[in-house]
C-alpha cells in the first residue's frame, strides 16, 4: 500500500531535574551547595533517506518520543543529556503544523530537521548559592520537551511525470525504458500507487520518471484515483502527456489532451508552465494515423508530439533522448534572491503573559510564565518564593491589582490554583 499522508505525535525529552545536595566532608567546614544539574532533553529529528518512498511507516506508529535527561545527582554532579531520537522520512516530505503552516520541506538525502527541541536541564542548589543564601536548599525542574502533532505529506521527486487518462500506456513506457515493474493489465486504474523508474541515457547520465496513476475529467476537484497523487507532479521538471492516439477507450484524443491540461492547469497554475511534451502512444493500432495528424494539425507545433508505441518500443528511444535534452537545458533551480531592502526584520516583542477573568478565577496563559511554573518545586518553600518573585518581575501582581483581583481571588497557570494576596 502506496501512503503519501500521515499525522504524527511528537514529544521532545523532558530535561532532568536538579538535585539539591549539601557537602557533609569532615575536614570541609561550612561545605555548601553541591547538588548538580540535570541533563538536557533529547530532540526529535527528522532525517532524510532516500531508501524510502512512502509515509507507511508513520500510519503504524504515530507517537514518537525522545529520551529524556538524567536528574542531577549530589558532589556536583551533572545528570547525562537524553539521547535524540532521529525519524527517518522519505526524500520529498513536507512537514506541517497543526493549524497547517509548513515547517519545512525536507528536499536532499541525508538533510537533518530538528521538529521538537528537548527541554534544559534544571539547575542544582550550587546555581543558587549567593552572597545572602549561601546554603540554598532549592533546585529546578527540568524544562518540559516541546511536543506537537505533525502532518507529513510526501511529494515524490522525479525529474519527468507522465501523466494523461487511465489505461492511456503510462505504466508500459515506464516499464520498457526502465526497471520499474508496475501492474500492467488491459482495464482502466490499473495503477493505483506512482511508480518511480530510473531511466539509463548514457554511461553515467539518467534521469528519474515517475508514473501518475490515471487522471480524469474532474480529477482537480476530487475525482477518480489520480487526484490523490496530483501532488507529486508538482516535483517534476517535464511534464509527458501520454495519449491513447487509437482511441480503444471510445474516446476523442485531441479532446482528451485539452482535458488532461485543463485538469492540470485547475490544479496548480504552475503545471500549466512546465515543459510539456506530447506521447502520442499505440501507433502500432490502425486508428493512430489518422488521430496523429489531427492532433498536429489542432496543436499547431505548440508541442513536440512524438508517435510511439509502448508495447513494441518503437519511437521510445527518440523520446527518451529529447527529454535528456530538455533536462540539460533547463536552468538549474536555484533560491530566490532577496532584495536586502526585503531582508529587515521588524522586532514584535511577544507578551510575557496573558490574563483573562473566566468567571470568578483570573487565568494566566504564555509561554513564560508556563515555563518558569513547569521548573518550580511546589513543594519547595524556597522555590515557590522565587516564583513569586519572578511573577512580580513580570509584572503580573500589577496586572492582576489592576483588573481588580483582591486578596483571597484565585488564580490559575495551567493546572495549578493560588489564592492572590494582596499587599500595600
Amino acid at each position: 500500500m502506496f501512503y503519501d499522508q500521515a499525522k504524527i505525535f511528537v514529544k521532545a525529552g523532558d530535561g532532568g531535574n536538579g538535585c539539591v545536595a549539601m557537602r557533609r566532608e569532615k575536614y570541609v567546614p561550612d561545605g555548601g551547595p553541591w547538588g548538580g544539574d540535570g541533563g538536557r532533553g533529547g530532540d526529535v529529528i527528522f532525517e532524510a533517506d532516500e531508501g524510502l518512498s512512502t509515509l507507511a511507516d508513520f500510519c503504524y506508529q504515530r507517537h514518537y518520543q525522545a529520551e529524556r535527561g538524567r536528574h542531577g545527582l549530589g558532589k556536583g554532579m551533572h545528570g547525562a543529556g537524553g539521547g535524540d531520537l532521529v525519524i527517518r522520512v522519505p526524500v520529498g516530505t513536507m512537514v506541517y503544523n497543526n493549524s497547517g503552516g509548513l515547517i519545512v520541506d525536507i528536499t536532499g538525502h541525508g538533510q537533518q530537521v530538528v521538529v521538537a527541541k528537548g527541554g534544559r536541564g534544571g539547575r542544582g542548589n550550587m546555581r543558587f548559592a549567593s552572597a545572602k543564601n549561601k546554603a540554598p536548599t532549592m533546585a529546578e525542574n527540568g524544562e518540559p520537551g516541546a511536543e506537537y502533532w505533525l502532518s507529513l505529506e510526501l511529494k515524490l521527486i522525479a525529474d519527468v511525470g507522465l501523466v494523461g487518462f487511465p489505461n492511456a500506456g503510462k505504466s508500459t513506457i515506464i516499464a520498457h525504458v526502465s526497471a520499474a515493474k508496475p501492474k500492467i493489465a488491459n482495464y482502466p486504474f490499473t495503477t493505483i500507487v506512482p511508480n518511480l523508474g530510473v531511466v539509463r541515457v548514457a554511461e553515467g547520465e539518467s534521469f528519474v520518471m515517475a508514473d501518475i496513476p490515471g487522471l480524469i475529467e474532474g480529477a482537480h476537484t476530487g475525482i477518480g484515483l489520480g487526484h490523490q497523487f496530483l501532488r507529486h507532479v508538482e516535483r517534476t521538471k517535464i511534464l509527458v502527456q501520454v495519449i491513447d492516439m487509437a482511441g480503444t477507450e471510445d474516446r476523442d484524443p485531441v479532446q482528451d489532451f485539452q482535458i488532461i491540461n485543463q485538469e492540470l492547469a485547475q490544479y496548480s497554475p504552475k503545471l500549466a508552465q512546465k515543459p510539456l511534451l506530447i506521447a502520442a502512444n499505440k501507433t502500432d493500432l490502425p486508428a493512430a494515423s489518422a488521430n496523429i495528424a489531427i492532433l498536429k494539425q489542432q496543436l499547431a507545433g505548440k508541442y513536440e508530439v512524438f508517435p510511439i508505441s509502448a508495447v513494441t518500443g518503437q519511437g521510445l528511444e527518440q523520446l527518451i533522448f529529447r527529454i535528456a535534452q530538455l533536462l540539460k537545458e533547463l536552468p538549474l533551480e536555484t533560491e530566490a534572491v532577496v532584495d536586502p531592502a526585503e531582508q529587515l526584520i521588524t522586532y514584535k516583542p511577544e507578551m510575557r503573559f496573558t490574563l483573562n477573568k473566566e468567571q470568578h478565577v483570573f487565568v494566566l496563559g504564555g509561554k513564560e510564565i508556563t515555563r518558569h511554573l513547569a521548573m518550580t518545586d511546589l513543594n519547595n518553600e524556597q522555590a515557590l518564593e522565587r516564583l513569586v518573585r519572578i511573577m512580580d518581575k513580570m509584572g503580573i501582581d500589577r496586572a492582576l491589582r489592576d483588573a481588580g483581583a483582591v486578596t483571597g481571588d484565585t488564580v490559575r497557570v495551567a493546572d495549578f490554583n493560588f489564592e492572590f494576596e494582596y499587599i500595600e
